[in-house]
């Protein structure tokens, strides 16, 4: 048989297409040619795959040979594709059995020695070949990744060699196994935190509710230790949101399998560039708020990062997803993330530290505040100022509330919210909210009131509004009271008109 059909996948963003290899050997002058809309990578696999065929002591056809890869219009990339068209070369050369392989599907990239590689994206396309009903084989060392597709028959492979003895059925290929999960992770417990009684409060909220909350105040306050502490409380990933999480970071080449139940951290620096926080590039690769998705994104020392960096967030912020236009193709990322800023109330960081006196001048500090636009303030929920301890607080052996003790608490409030209305409070609609969240006319009058004092924008006003629901159910109250909008309006520390 001149003609041979492997199935494989390609990586587009978080969706996994699927590619046919279609392999023809014809009559005339020896050559390869691959066509299909193969980028450089993918036009050299076909001097990897010859050396691998040959060093796995298998015969490389001297024959005129043509490679599809279909559909031709979809972008090929990476190495990903080698062992498809290898297979697809020994099958149309009848060295290995072409009826067997309608029921695989395979990924991986070859060594010259015919060892196999490993490539990214792997639990996007085993889920995607699982929903086609299809087998998957990968590279040994995808295994571990790839095992947490359950509902997928995945086999890992060391080499080429093995898998043609695979499909002569002279000897199985080991399937990869679910890789145990781990919900212990060494992040800061809230109980190590000295002081700061009321930023515990305000974290504590935020967890709840899937709040955005910033930290300011002088340094050595604790602003960092205390969002470190925030994946401590929060309540471990159900099983969906883990192969979310897991389909983007393994996009990205990194691994997080035992810490999988837990939700992601990520802390870029503030040198960081547009495309590396939202994603973007040649290839279009997920940035630092998908890869918090379903977690948290810590910006440490906001006003540092770039303007164009900052604003480029507040999209997502408020779609929960990126889009990535390219010529030929848009990719979506989704970015479901909760954001905890930290900074100094100004350059020099001791503004309204009593021990200290504060160096800047007032259009220093004008300055560095308007670092911030007042669109991504509003959407910060939360913003709360931390002042130095007291004296005899940082050396007190007494132990706060720890993390396991607070998080039983947010698992109540979120159970509450998920009852109540499906989503959590910072995911509440326009319709969600005036059902949900609705207030006393003598409430109303007290918001539209602080709103007006404060400059407090509509957005604001709402995200205020969700505030006080989430804090409501921390209390377990049915309506929200004017106790839980009065604390609720007094995390609006940094306004625009506030000025600390």
């Amino acid at each position: 048989m001149s003609l041979a059909l492997v199935y494989a996948r390609a990586s587009l963003g978080i969706d996994s297409p699927l590619v046919t290899v279609e392999v023809h050997l014809s009559n005339g002058l020896p050559s390869l040619s691959i066509v299909g809309l193969p980028e450089t990578a993918v036009r050299e696999s076909k001097d990897r795959v010859r050396s691998a065929i040959l060093n796995s002591h298998l015969e490389f056809p001297a024959r005129r040979i043509t490679i599809n890869l279909a559909p031709a219009d979809l972008p090929k990339e990476g190495g990903r594709f080698d062992l498809a068209i290898a297979l697809g070369i020994l099958a149309a050369s009848e060295q290995i059995p072409a009826n067997e392989l309608h029921q695989f599907e395979c990924v991986g990239e070859l060594a010259l020695s015919g060892a196999l590689r490993a490539v990214t994206a792997v639990l996007s396309t085993g889920l995607a070949c699982g929903q086609a009903g299809r087998q998957l084989i990968v590279p040994e060392a995808n295994g571990r990744e790839a095992g947490l597709c359950a509902n997928t028959t995945i086999y890992q492979a060391s080499n080429l060699l093995s898998v043609c003895a695979h499909l002569h059925k002279r000897q199985t290929l080991s399937l990869c196994e679910e890789p145990d999960t781990d919900t212990c992770v060494n992040y800061h417990d809230l109980s190590e935190v000295k002081g700061q009684q009321q930023a515990k409060r305000a974290l504590t909220i935020a967890a709840a509710g899937q709040h955005n909350l910033l930290f300011y105040g002088p340094p050595g306050t604790g602003k960092t230790m205390l969002a470190q502490c925030l994946p401590s409380i929060l309540p471990p990933l159900a099983t969906e949101q883990v192969m979310e999480v897991a389909a983007i970071h393994s996009l990205a080449g990194l691994e997080r399998l035992r810490t999988s139940c837990v939700p992601p951290f990520r802390s870029p620096h503030h040198t960081a560039t547009a495309p590396a926080m939202v994603g973007g590039g040649a290839k279009a690769n997920p940035g630092e708020v998908s890869l918090a998705h379903n977690g948290v994104l810590f910006l440490g020392e906001l006003p540092e990062f770039q303007r164009r960096v900052l604003e480029v967030m507040r999209e997502p912020l408020e779609s929960g997803s990126v889009v990535i236009s390219r010529a030929n193709y848009k990719t979506r990322y989704p970015s479901n993330f909760q954001l905890i800023a930290a900074m100094n109330p100004c350059p020099c960081g001791y503004q309204g530290d009593a021990a200290k006196n504060c160096r800047c001048s007032p259009d220093q500090i004008r300055r560095y505040q308007d670092k911030i636009s007042g669109p991504l303030l509003d959407r910060i929920d939360l913003q709360i100022m931390l002042s130095p301890l007291n004296k005899g607080e940082l050396h007190s052996s007494a132990k706060g509330v720890s993390s396991t003790d607070i998080r039983k608490l947010i698992n109540l409030a979120r159970t509450l919210q998920q009852q109540r209305q499906g989503v959590l409070n910072s995911q509440l609609n326009q319709g969600l909210l005036e059902k949900n969240c609705a207030l006393s006319s003598e409430l109303y009058e007290m918001l539209e009131a602080a709103a007006n004092k404060l400059g407090l924008s509509a957005r604001a006003q709402h995200r205020i509004m969700r505030v006080a629901r989430t804090i409501a159910d921390l209390a377990d109250d049915e309506r929200i009271a004017e106790t839980h909008l009065v604390e609720a309006l007094a995390y609006r520390g940094f306004d625009r008109q506030s000025h600390f």
